[in-house]
Order: structure tokens, then C-alpha cells, then sequence
């Protein structure tokens, strides 16, 4: 009898054991953190199917890049009739980018004219309502797919027509980019009273008092299109991301730079205005002859990039 309970002992006990290993065998394993294969440093021509059209871009990626470790991502748009390479050009930022570490996406934008559509802006891209806030999510994703990106510290910049697709990325994608650096450019007022960011986004913007293309003041175009002055635009992202409406005010020589802080959320909106500045990149190469000389008193490639450092996503 003490054989047999002794040996009913030994089936439970086995049985316990069994189904412990059993359980513990079921148990789903933590997904494997994705592996990069670091890229060739320097600039390199891609494109990617969005919308049934081939886009392109050039990126760079930077001497010091280690895939092992998320970076930074700057999104760099071209003005109209322009394209990556002379966006290259005229901003300086591989430089930067060298310098500092981070990559730099220079997509190029659609149609002969090569522009982007900023809502009611500029060319065949906004006649035809072409998604390009579609078309970054979409570049945005694929670049994820072989970039290690620090998805908190994704921003963009844009120069011109570039600029104004800038200000609707800040409208619409305010999830994704962290915070913005236009360059010579507002929004069309249609445009800036639709926007509704789900989010606060930094501000840091350039231009010039003397820039024809793109006035300080607004204007209208031929076609109708009212665009804001500067002082508009940035009244707006001041009421929106809560800073104090009277800024802290810096001149120096032509540069007037006027900071709104402390701003809700950590925002902040700067203004770098131009005295006589033309429709250039401030501290960058100029254009054309006929766009004017930029300023050599201030670098908004470095000042972007600096603002761009202490403006993480929160």
C-alpha cells in the first residue's frame, strides 16, 4: 500500500513538473530589436513609388553615423522650379549634417515646374492636388525601413514654396515632425485658418524686409492667392503654442531676432528678420543673380539646427 501511494506521488509530482515546463515553453519570446546596415556616407539618389507617380529624393548621411544608435532626421524642400541639389546648395546642411551627426532627406517635388503643394500653393502640385503630406509620411516610413530614425527628433525645413509646404507639414503632420525651420515663405491665409496641429510645434523662421517674391507683408498674387505677412504667420503659432505676445528682441547690425518664450508644452516661435534681406537662405548661397545675395551676418542652417537640438517631440 505505501508502494503504491509512494508511487501515485511520483506520477503528480511529474506531471506537475511537465505542465510547468509546459507553460513556460508556451511563453512568447520579446520581439528581436531591429538590425541597420549603415548606409554609404555621403549623398546617394533614391525614389519611391507614392501615388502611382516615381518620387525621388537624395540623402546624406553623415561620416559619424552609427546605426546602432537612433538619429536625427532633417527634411529639407526645395523652392519651386528648384530641386535636392540646389537645395543642397543653397542651405549648407550636409555641412551641417556632418558636423553635428544627423541625416538629411532632400526629396524632390512633382510636375515640370518641380513644386510642392502647400494647400493653396504654388504650380501644378496644388492645381492638381497633389498628396505631398502623403507622399513624407510615406518617405518618412521607408526611410525607417533601413535608417535607424530617432522618431522624437524629426523636423523640416524648406525654402520658398518649400517653406510653405513646411508650414502645412507643421498643420497636418504634427505627430510626426517634431518642429520647423521655414525659410522666406508664409502660408496662404485659406490655409493658415484651416490649420489645427493636434500638437504644439517649435517655429524658427527667416526673411528678408527687401524679398520680392514672397513679400515681408503679404500680398496677393495674380491668381488671387492672399498670403499672411510674417508678422501673421507668427502671430498665429505665438496664439497657438501659447507664448507671450511680446517678444525679447535682439538687433544686431541688419538682423532683428525676436524670441516669444516660454511658450506651453516647451514650444517657442523665433523670428529672424532681415533688414534689406533678399529671397535667399540666410548665410547660404544665393539663388540666382536675380534672387539677390543672402546675408553673411547670421547662418540659418546652424541657428535651425540649434533650435532643432533644444526642440525635441515631447
Amino acid at each position: 500500500m505505501k508502494k503504491l501511494i509512494s508511487l501515485l506521488l511520483c506520477i503528480l509530482i511529474l506531471v506537475a513538473i511537465l505542465a510547468c515546463g509546459g507553460t513556460a515553453a508556451t511563453q512568447t519570446p520579446p520581439p528581436e530589436e531591429p538590425t541597420y546596415e549603415a548606409p554609404p556616407f555621403g549623398d546617394s539618389k533614391h525614389s519611391l513609388d507614392y501615388g502611382g507617380e516615381e518620387r525621388s529624393y537624395v540623402l546624406h548621411i553623415p561620416p559619424g553615423y552609427d546605426a546602432s544608435q537612433p538619429a536625427p532626421l532633417v527634411l529639407a524642400f526645395h523652392g519651386i522650379t528648384l530641386d535636392a541639389n540646389e537645395m543642397i546648395r543653397i542651405s549648407g546642411f550636409n555641412n551641417q549634417s556632418d558636423a553635428a551627426g544627423f541625416i538629411v532627406v532632400y526629396p524632390n517635388a512633382s510636375g515640370e515646374q518641380r513644386s510642392w503643394n502647400g494647400g493653396h500653393c504654388c504650380g501644378e502640385a496644388a492645381l492638381h492636388n497633389v498628396d505631398d503630406v502623403g507622399f513624407v509620411r510615406a518617405l518618412i516610413e521607408e526611410l525607417a525601413t533601413y535608417l535607424n530614425l530617432d522618431r522624437n527628433r524629426i523636423y523640416a525645413t524648406g525654402f520658398s514654396n518649400g517653406a510653405i509646404l513646411v508650414y502645412r507639414l507643421a498643420c497636418e503632420m504634427s505627430d510626426q515632425i517634431a518642429a520647423i525651420g521655414p525659410v522666406s515663405a508664409t502660408q496662404a491665409l485659406e490655409d493658415m485658418l484651416a490649420c489645427q496641429p493636434s500638437r504644439l510645434v517649435p517655429v524658427i523662421h527667416f526673411h528678408g524686409t527687401d524679398d520680392e517674391p514672397n513679400p515681408y507683408n503679404g500680398g496677393t498674387t495674380p491668381g488671387g492667392v492672399q498670403f499672411i505677412s510674417v508678422n501673421d504667420q507668427i502671430s498665429f503659432w505665438v496664439a497657438t503654442n501659447g507664448c507671450p505676445i511680446e517678444a525679447q528682441q535682439v538687433v544686431s547690425g541688419n538682423i532683428i531676432h525676436d524670441v516669444y518664450a516660454p511658450c506651453q508644452a516647451g514650444s517657442s516661435v523665433e523670428l529672424y528678420t532681415v533688414t534689406g534681406g533678399k529671397h535667399a537662405w540666410p548665410g547660404g548661397e544665393a539663388v540666382n543673380l536675380r534672387m539677390g545675395e543672402p546675408t553673411i551676418e547670421i547662418s540659418a542652417t546652424s541657428l535651425m539646427w540649434d533650435f532643432f537640438v533644444a526642440h525635441p517631440m515631447p
